[in-house]
């Protein structure tokens, strides 16, 4: 198996770029959002890639970062998702994102990558939502923080209810002490929405 691939882009295609390594090229396949920031750079590169393999193809898939390779991974052992349908969901939502939309049930953000249907949405929400349990997707913090998760949704389920959007529940809150009662939260966070 291929972790990651260091070198020199030589090409950026559309769906794909060749990086050079050790005069070897490598084509790998990656969300049109990555091969953007990788155009132009004339900078050795790291691609963290997973290669797939079936009967009739094999293929190397990559990402800038692991979050979204391990999202990747996640994604294609979900029945009825194959590599291509991972890469059009992460092209299109940011992997924190995909989590939130997996925790509270939101399909329809799913549902805007290309060639994901609702009832593959709802499959992916089915099948991924126990592994994400305890997923602090708002940012990285200390154990002793993250303890306060589910109160953390609860409180983007009520900013929701409310007709706010995902991204304006999940920036209102994100900054608020981790500490403080869900109540606490809510009040805290529609007090900063009419502000802004």
């Amino acid at each position: 198996m291929i972790a990651f691939i260091k070198g020199k882009i030589e090409e950026c295609g559309e769906e794909y770029v060749i990086i050079d390594n050790n005069g070897m090229g490598y084509q790998i396949i990656m969300p049109p959002t990555e091969i953007n920031k990788l155009k132009n750079n004339s900078e050795v590169v790291k691609i963290y890639t997973y290669q797939h393999i079936r009967e009739d193809y094999l293929g190397l898939f990559g990402f800038l970062d692991n979050e979204k390779l391990s999202m990747f991974k996640m994604l294609i052992n979900v029945s009825g998702v194959g590599p291509k349908a991972a890469i059009s969901i992460i092209a299109s939502v940011e992997p924190q994102n995909i989590v939130l939309s997996i925790i509270t049930g939101d399909e329809k953000s799913l549902c805007k990558a290309q060639g994901v249907g609702k009832k593959l949405a709802q499959r992916i929400i089915l099948e991924l939502k126990d592994k994400f349990k305890n997923y602090d997707f708002l940012e990285q913090k200390s154990p002793t923080q993250s303890s306060n998760i589910g109160d953390e949704l609860e409180a983007i389920g009520a900013l929701l209810a409310l007709g706010y959007t995902r991204q304006e529940a999940v920036g209102a809150i994100k900054n608020l002490d981790p500490s403080m009662s869900l109540e606490e939260v809510v009040k805290q966070a529609l007090k900063s929405l009419m502000r802004g």
